[in-house]
């Protein structure tokens, strides 16, 4: 019984320092804190409300437009990364709610154009035989005309902001194709008769001070001077 209390007391002990092991990882470990622009907004009485959707570029810019429409707009952000247009085919029903909104400004794009491997890579070499792009443009653009079909019935004016560049390097993704996509959604949205917002004209002028290398993301600064370009588009439509 001896060797067996032996084995079993080593057992217990071994399991008490991995507890403490990964007890302590867990307190070293720090909390990422969460993202203010996804903070829920008490709306002031009074204003309009104008919700944004896009992906990670917009939630870079969503507290910069808070700052600079303080006092002017209810400025809400969808909680979450917009994604492709086939994520705000399957979300944009919830996204709205039953909410009244006075001004939608929106983009879907960078998600769009990126590359996938045939087992579901993200970012894949855009060179490889088994990569394709995640939605295919014309998808994209049969996409867009369902989503603003759907925004239209809110009664909001609408904002369509084009993709931003990709610029050289940048993983998963091609040169170039920013325009491309930009230019089928810009026949879409004159179709519609829905406001262009020309963001990617407006990065281009300052894309390498403001746009982090080979990285389709930007700077704090950057994120501040799309920001404001956004902030004056939506100005215009609540005048």
């Amino acid at each position: 019984m001896k060797p067996l209390f032996r084995v079993f007391a080593t057992l217990v002990a071994l399991n008490i320092c991995l507890f403490s092991v990964q007890a302590q990882n867990q307190k070293a470990k720090p909390q990422r804190k969460p993202n203010p622009a996804y903070a829920k907004i008490e709306d002031e009485p009074g204003l309009p409300r104008v919700l944004i959707i896009g992906d990670s570029i917009s939630i870079g810019y969503t507290v910069d437009v808070r700052k600079n429409l303080k006092g002017k707009a209810n400025v809400h952000r969808i909680p979450t990364n917009g994604g492709p247009t086939t994520r705000g085919l399957e979300s944009i029903d919830q996204w709205l709610g039953d909410s009244k909104w006075d001004v939608i400004h929106f983009n879907w794009g960078l998600h769009d154009l990126k590359y996938m491997g045939a087992d579901g890579k993200n970012l894949a070499d855009p060179k490889a035989s088994t990569s394709h792009q995640q939605v295919p443009i014309d998808e994209y653009t049969r996409n867009l005309e369902t989503l603003v079909k759907r925004m239209k019935k809110t009664g909001a004016k609408l904002i369509w902001c084009s993709t931003t560049p990709v610029p050289k390097g940048a993983a998963g993704r091609v040169v170039g194709d920013s325009a491309k996509y930009n230019a089928a959604a810009a026949k879409v949205m004159k179709k519609q008769g829905v406001v262009i917002n020309d963001l990617y004209a407006h990065a281009n002028k300052k894309l390498s001070e403001i746009q982090r290398e080979a990285n389709v993301h930007f700077h704090a600064e950057g994120s501040a001077y799309l920001g404001k370009k956004v902030s004056d588009a939506i100005l215009e439509q609540l005048h």
